[in-house]
């Protein structure tokens, strides 16, 4: 059906140059209304030629797929000079043209007027911009009607003679939302013309929603139906044909729902296949869902990766459209706020509670303590009192590796050849367990929380239950593990390590304070744990440089999916939340960052100094935007992962290597490092300061509770802090929480 084209009157001089008038001079338009198909009888012909209606395109269709027939495409008009005026600077408006030819903007007897097409020259929205603006006018339409301003979507169709989609992909949309699926499978034959493959593929979709809402149903009989005659013969996989058929013998539609999750045609399901369907239409046809919040999404994130220093969630209140992104440099943690002093010697390795609220570490006094954060008070004043909250000790020797449960009520730790596993809340030692021969230099808990996995210099991978039970053994694997990781999806094993059958110089000790080469092949330490070579093998008759590899399992088969040999030691290895990179540690001075999916390197990042010790990095800020390493010269470096561009390199830990560094998971703005000096230091945003200072100055001399050790699990003892340095209680003189004072802070 076929409506007339509303035709504007005559510009006049006034109307040309309107663009160019103050606004502020100019009299109040008449409202926007939706344009309407009522006509009022009117015996004058010249009001008559004058009124205006609304044009409403109805296209022909695909000639040849993916190239659609352009007749299919909504447009403004289908004259030789396709609706573009050539009598303007392409900013002009004309008035809206009111069927009773008065200016009130109300039409006669109470009829809604008619709004006039506008026609302006060219096809671009802007001159200087290469955006088409039918295009743009579409996204505009489409976004009202989502929010739910689907008069003013029509009025703006009416006004740009652009209609959103045509008469058939309109009638299409409403076939599937209503379950129309006859209607729905003849339409298909018109917009999938010339593209058979697609086409086919389009039925079989429609084809088992139509099957699974009649099951669900419990329409037995049509539902065999449908897979008998509609699905079968389209030469579907014999597999996927015994699975759809398995659902006849579900015995009530809940069960159905749970088998296939698959939500029933009450839910969600046919706006999903709508999506799917979607991605066989040319999106010129049919646009794509919310496509113009997708457009602004996507510069957002864009803008997000080009700011160095950003570190607010995206669904943050300061976001905005009116300006463009840019985080301030005051936000981001580069400052020490917190001191721990606990550790009687070199402190190695780092891990923060799933929740945030605790830190663990441990090193070379042979103990692991886990300490409280601070929290904040209920009026939001930052009042940091950290505190102990258990100090594990009764380790054989030095701890290199720890991993909190999933539910963070376990945490294991490991000391040579013995993983021991600790109640958090009692400080009791659940189990320990022997079953590797060589020095433990990795722990990881499954993402599910049901197990975890250890690996060890004697290069078995073994998987634990929760509960310490031997699950699985891998068996000896190609290389003397010294770090594994498992991807948060649950897919892949990331394993580094140096290869068995090379002719071995001495390997790495698990804690970072120890040198990378400097154990034999049957994992003896060779020298101090401050001393040693640089990792060239070049010790002794026979000995050559040491191969290491990268190795990625498949978790579910076990197999190895991908190997390579890399120069240089590897020493630590960090999987994103995305599972999609892995951070690697290699001496000397480099940390790379591995593509798991492409299997290349996408990064390097340098400045940091790593020779002779185990130095580990670590993803940090908003999701993993930031590269953190500890360094020999007992700096913290920090890179931008995206550009690779050196951000910090923060001062303040005493001599030796800062060893590890750990992100707050909760905190964007909070991360540890620990050192040889026998410190942990806490980092935060440099424009938090003030506020502390003012909370501990009310505070009046209040101090920070600390438990205090007694030789197994936590003590009693209080000591009470102030800015300008610790004032301990006699219990406390092994044990310290310091507030740098306000000249020590930079």
């Amino acid at each position: 059906m076929e409506t007339a084209v509303a035709t504007p009157s005559p510009p006049t001089h006034l109307a040309l140059e309107r663009a160019h008038h103050d606004p502020r001079d100019a009299p109040a338009a008449p409202p926007l209304v939706p344009a309407t198909r009522s006509r009022s009888p009117d015996p004058e012909p010249a009001r008559a030629r004058k009124r205006q209606r609304v044009e409403a395109h109805i296209a022909s269709y695909l000639i040849q797929f993916p190239d659609p027939d352009p007749s299919l495409i909504p447009g403004p008009s289908t004259d030789p000079m396709n609706g573009h005026s050539t009598n303007g600077n392409g900013v002009r408006s004309s008035p809206l043209a009111l069927g009773n030819g008065t200016g009130n903007g109300l039409a006669k007897h109470g009829k809604a007027p008619a709004v006039s097409t506008i026609h302006l020259p060219g096809t671009r929205l802007y001159q200087d911009l290469f955006m088409d603006r039918e295009e743009f006018i579409r996204l505009v339409v489409q976004s009202l009607r989502d929010v739910g301003y689907s008069e003013s979507a029509a009025t703006l169709e009416a006004e740009s003679g652009y209609a959103m989609e045509s008469v058939e992909v309109s009638q299409f949309r409403r076939y599937i939302l209503d379950g129309l699926w006859p209607k729905a499978e003849a339409s298909l034959s018109r917009l999938f013309k010339g593209n058979e493959e697609g086409l086919c593929d389009a039925r079989f979709l429609i084809s088992q929603q139509k099957y699974l809402e009649l099951l669900e149903a419990k329409k037995t009989t049509a539902a065999l139906q449908v897979l008998r005659n509609e699905l079968a013969p389209m030469n579907t996989e014999a597999e996927q044909l015994h699975t759809l058929s398995s659902f006849l013998m579900c015995s009530d539609p809940e069960e159905l729902r749970q088998r296939t999750g698959w939500d029933g045609a009450s839910g969600s399901s046919r706006q999903q296949l709508l999506n799917d369907l979607q991605l066989y239409i040319p999106s010129s046809v049919m646009i794509p869902p919310r496509r113009l919040a997708t457009l602004l999404h996507q510069a957002r994130e864009y803008q997000n990766s080009r700011c160095v220093y950003h570190n607010s969630p995206l669904e943050s209140s300061s976001s905005s459209l009116y300006t463009d992104h840019h985080c301030n440099k005051s936000a981001f943690p580069n400052t020490t706020t917190t001191i721990l002093q606990g550790h009687s010697d070199e402190v190695w390795n780092m891990q923060w509670s799933h929740d945030g609220a605790y830190l663990a570490t441990c090193g070379k006094d042979k103990s692991a303590i886990v300490w409280k954060a601070g929290l904040s008070s209920e009026t939001g004043h930052p009042i940091e009192e950290w505190s102990t909250h258990q100090i594990l000790r009764d380790h054989p020797d030095f701890v290199g590796c720890l991993a909190w449960s999933l539910d963070d009520s376990i945490l294991l730790t490991s000391a040579e050849q013995c993983i021991k596993i600790w109640n958090v809340k009692t400080g009791v030692c659940l189990e320990t367990l022997t079953e590797h021969t060589e020095t433990v230099t990795a722990l990881a808990w499954l993402p599910d929380g049901s197990g975890f996995i250890s690996g060890a210099l004697d290069g078995k991978i073994i998987h634990w239950n929760a509960d310490g039970k031997l699950h699985e053994s891998w068996g000896i694997t190609p290389i003397r593990v010294t770090d594994l990781a498992i991807t948060p999806d649950l897919t892949r094993l990331v394993t580094i390590g140096m290869d068995r059958k090379s002719i071995l110089p001495p390997q790495p000790r698990p804690g970072p304070g120890a040198p990378t080469s400097n154990i034999n092949n049957n994992g003896g330490d060779q020298s101090s744990a401050s001393g040693g070579t640089n990792g060239t093998g070049n010790q002794g008759n026979g000995a050559t440089k040491n191969i290491n590899k990268l190795i990625i399992y498949d978790l579910g088969t076990k197999r190895p999916e991908f190997s390579v040999t890399l120069e240089g030691e590897l020493t630590s290895l960090k999987v994103s939340q995305d599972s999609r990179y892995a951070l690697i540690n290699l001496a000397p001075d480099e940390i790379r960052l591995w593509d798991l999916d492409t299997n290349h390197v996408a990064r390097k990042y340098t400045g940091q100094k790593q020779g002779k010790h185990v130095i580990r990095s670590c993803f940090g800020g908003i999701d993993g935007n930031f590269v953190v390493s500890g360094s020999e010269d007992s700096k913290v470096y920090i890179w931008h992962r995206e550009s690779g561009i050196l951000l910090e390199e923060l001062t303040g830990h005493g001599e030796g290597s800062v060893n590890s560094v750990a992100w707050n998971p909760r905190n964007e703005r909070m991360f540890a490092s620990c050192s040889d000096d026998h410190t942990i230091r806490i980092w935060e945003a440099p424009m938090r300061i003030s506020s502390l200072e003012s909370a501990h100055r009310g505070a009046e001399g209040s101090g920070l509770g600390l438990g205090m050790a007694n030789g197994k699990g936590k003590g009693k003892g209080v000591a009470k802090q102030r800015w300008d340095g610790p004032v301990q209680s006699e219990e406390a003189d092994d044990l310290k929480v310091d507030e740098p004072s306000s000249s020590a802070r930079r």
